[in-house]
């Protein structure tokens, strides 16, 4: 599916982490019950390019939790983006913050959220590794321009390896 909005990178921004923080304190205020919320994406990597808006898990007891949580956001002006990756994962957008904010609700010991800080975790400790994901980042940025669906769909293989790498303790 096309976007109408261009796949857009910027360089990392150090007040990417102090956004987090205060979206972070903000988001256990609304959501005590939360176990984690971690900060995920490419915002969160040292010095990565990134689409900028914050991408935070928050990871739940359970899913007997989704329901109520959703209400919370719901009220809070979130956009519900719906269940994603079909492992339980829902998805919320905030357009009207700065940055955008992008938060996934996940039940405790969700397979998505488990990749997403191994690779996270492996690019920040992989410089290398990070230097390859930007520069597949601003190559399928430039080719896919108008299709995000298209941007982020050939950026799984890489991410897939490396979560793979992660996993098996490789690096």
């Amino acid at each position: 599916m096309r976007t109408h909005s261009p796949v857009e990178l910027v360089p990392h921004d150090p007040q990417w982490l102090q956004a987090f923080q205060r979206i972070r304190d903000r988001l256990l205020a609304l959501l005590p019950q939360a176990l984690a919320i971690d900060h995920i994406g490419s915002t969160s990597i040292p010095g990565m390019i990134a689409k900028p808006l914050i991408d935070i898990d928050i990871v739940l007891p359970g899913l007997g939790h989704i329901e109520n949580a959703t209400r919370v956001l719901l009220a809070e002006g979130y956009e519900p983006r719906g269940n994603r990756y079909d492992d339980d994962v829902w998805a919320f957008l905030s357009k009207g913050s700065v940055p955008v904010e992008r938060v996934y609700l996940c039940p405790f010991g969700n397979g998505t959220h488990r990749n997403r800080l191994a690779f996270r975790d492996y690019l920040t400790a992989h410089p290398q590794a990070a230097a390859d994901y930007a520069a597949l980042k601003r190559g399928l940025a430039a080719e896919f321009r108008m299709d995000g669906d298209g941007y982020t769909a050939h950026k799984r293989e890489f991410v897939d390896a490396i979560v793979a790498r992660a996993l098996a303790g490789d690096g």
